[in-house]
């Protein structure tokens, strides 16, 4: 008989009523972990895949580009079909699919076969984002949610800022199909993992499903989206033509990428040690941060100390917004936490989307000064939506008064 989420929380901490579920947590990151790996890998690999496949290194992109289109497409609708399912068979299907799908990439002779299984595998992926966090939240206590989706959320900076950079190394070792299959083995690991760790919570009956609609109404979740939009498209603009930002700048891209992802991590640590207390208040800080950054970086941008200190000062913020928003949309959605955090998926997706299409072109017009003002603008409109949407997306005060 399988034990029900409090019994795992029991067990998990003997004696104790404050700590969290950690092996449970580090499951539940280790599948987001895997998700944007997956997806930034081959980023890394374009030369031997395109080698490889005997493909244009353009065409060997669109696999990134086709993950992102199946994660779009699908984390919505998948989200809402398995709504009544119990999480942790959901949740192992979706990592099933990554083995499955980077096991055909590593194997596969043909263009066509690759990009089927990429886009299978980002299908899997949005449907793995619509429930983590209210899976993270449904092991915990109430009490707890906001550090558990924290730690939760904590393998996105791990994977963003070591995504590239480990598809390079692996490559270098055993080559891109040996790096995708190496993939699909830390799958089989994880399958293991969340068998033996992580509890299994019940999915939602017919009778308290709520309608996709009735979420979008939900007061607080429009805001809260526009949010996403704005900010990440900003940072995606910036984040994605950091090469070229940074080369002009004299600076090298390795260590601006190191120190955004270090910073991003001290970030998320922030976030799960203050995000009960002070959603708002951190929140506003990232972005008004971020904003800053890119003014820093508008008016001296050609320097290589205002491209590290403000690449520290841009992970900072970014390390925790993952969790930040999921916690916003998850308090706003109530029951309809998973339906919520689809939608948040799909509008991470487009932002990233937006973000990479805009800062394209203006970088083809205007070359690099163009991108921190168009991101400081950006990342200006996100703060004044979050600052005006106090009431029901971003209230101040602690979650626990909020939830009195």
């Amino acid at each position: 008989m399988q034990s029900s989420p409090s019994e795992a929380l029991s067990d998990e901490v003997p004696g104790s009523s404050s700590r969290l579920p950690l092996a449970a947590l580090a499951g539940l990151a280790a599948s987001g972990f895997l998700c944007i790996v997956t997806e930034t890998l081959p980023a890394g690999l374009l030369p031997g895949i395109a080698s490889g496949l005997q493909i244009s290194q353009a065409l060997a992109g669109q696999l990134v580009a086709i993950y992102a289109l199946g994660s779009l497409l699908a984390a919505i609708p998948l989200t809402s079909l398995t709504q009544g399912f119990s999480r942790r068979p959901v949740l192992l299907a979706t990592i099933i699919c990554f083995v499955i799908g980077n096991t055909l990439t590593a194997m596969a002779d043909s263009i066509g076969i690759v990009l089927i299984a990429r886009f299978i595998a980002g299908c899997a992926a949005g449907l793995a984002w619509g429930i983590l966090a209210g899976y993270a939240r449904s092991i915990v206590r109430p009490e707890q949610t906001g550090a558990a989706m924290a730690v939760a959320m904590v393998g996105v900076p791990l994977a963003l800022s070591l995504g590239v950079p480990m598809g390079t190394f692996l490559g270098s070792l055993v080559g891109w199909r040996g790096s995708f299959l190496m993939l699909s083995a830390v799958g089989v690991l994880l399958i293991g993992w969340i068998i033996v760790k992580v509890p299994d919570a019940p999915g939602r009956t017919g009778d308290n499903r709520p309608s996709l609609l009735r979420v979008v109404r939900t007061k607080g979740i429009i805001p809260i989206l526009l949010v996403i939009l704005t900010w990440m498209t900003a940072h995606n603009i910036l984040y994605t033509y950091i090469a070229p930002f940074s080369i002009a700048s004299k600076s090298r891209v390795d260590l601006v990428l190191l120190a955004f992802g270090i910073s991003s991590l001290l970030g998320i640590w922030l976030v799960g040690r203050f995000v009960d207390r002070m959603l708002r208040r951190m929140l506003l800080g990232a972005i008004l941060s971020f904003a800053l950054t890119a003014v820093l970086l508008s008016v001296a941008g050609d320097q290589s100390v205002a491209v590290y200190l403000g690449a520290v000062v841009w992970g900072l913020g970014f390390g925790g917004a993952g969790a930040m928003m999921q916690t916003a949309s998850a308090d706003a959605a109530g029951d309809g936490v998973d339906l919520a955090q689809a939608m948040v998926t799909t509008a991470w997706n487009l932002a990233i989307a937006a973000g990479g299409a805009l800062g394209g072109a203006l970088l083809t017009n205007g070359g690099t000064s163009m991108l921190p003002p168009t991101v400081a603008v950006l990342a200006l409109l996100a703060f004044f939506i979050a600052l005006a949407a106090r009431h029901f997306a971003f209230p101040p005060g602690s979650r626990a008064q909020q939830r009195r």
